[in-house]
């Protein structure tokens, strides 16, 4: 699996004292849907019962002399730096961690500039070593994750690249298409081990089943076993049992 860059906005907790948990700044955003003042779209989203557009804010609050003023980098009262990094489409303020505006993905994303490109198609900015490697899926990112349903375009946790060509913040196996997200070959094997050492019951030593393989897409008749049903293309247990119970013709 590889990374996608992400939303700018997280930090550790000891990274500065300014702000809050979630960005390091000298000012507080007048949310321009209420008029109340708040660190950060986040904390205010987390308190009110509407989110704030940070595209709509205009003022700022100086931490340091409390002047309200049009938000900008540096306070016009008494000189305070608001935040090493600031954009004035998004009005993020934060501390200088290689920040850039995407213009395409519409906002800033964590950098460098120079490690990421941004996919027309896929509509998100990707590492460099995923250029002409990865599966292309339109507009890919302006969906929820399918795990945790949290929007993966503007979220600040990593999602992965699945080599199905999905994203999502965690898991083994994609939620939309079913493929293992990563490589599972010693896990198979582990479970060949067990199987050979389970033995089914004699009236189920005989029994096959149709299945339908995630990985490879590939149709197979197998024999039945309660710990899994291994594909007879590519070895893989990651399958779906799609006919019912029968005995096999070979031992009628």
């Amino acid at each position: 699996m590889a990374a996608l860059a992400r939303e700018d906005g997280a930090r550790g907790q000891k990274q500065g004292r300014r702000g809050c948990e979630h960005y390091d700044r000298g000012c507080l955003l007048k949310a321009p849907c209420c008029d109340k003042l708040y660190t950060c779209r986040l904390c205010h989203d987390n308190k009110e019962d509407h989110q704030l557009d940070r595209f709509q804010v205009k003022e700022v609050q100086c931490i340091t002399c409390e002047k309200i003023q049009h938000a900008q980098q540096i306070c016009e009262e008494c000189s305070t730096l608001f935040g090493e990094y600031y954009c004035s489409i998004c009005h993020l303020f934060d501390k200088d961690k290689k920040q850039y505006h995407c213009e395409s993905c519409g906002i800033c994303r964590i950098g460098p500039k120079e490690d990421f490109f941004h996919c027309l198609k896929c509509n998100l900015c990707l590492a460099m070593n995923l250029q002409g490697k990865h599966k292309c899926i339109e507009n890919v990112s302006r969906q929820n994750c399918p795990i945790c349903l949290e929007d993966i375009h503007t979220s600040r946790v990593v999602a992965n690249v699945l080599p199905c060509g999905h994203l999502l913040h965690r898991g083994y196996r994609c939620p939309l298409c079913m493929r293992s997200t990563v490589d599972m070959t010693t896990s198979w094997r582990q479970l060949d081990d067990e199987v050979a050492h389970t033995p089914m019951p004699s009236e189920y030593q005989n029994t096959i089943v149709d299945i339908l393989c995630n990985d490879c897409n590939g149709r197979s008749t197998v024999q039945f076993h309660i710990l899994g049903l291994k594909c007879n293309i590519c070895e893989s247990y990651n399958t779906a049992q799609t006919g019912g119970y029968r005995i096999s013709l070979d031992q009628q």
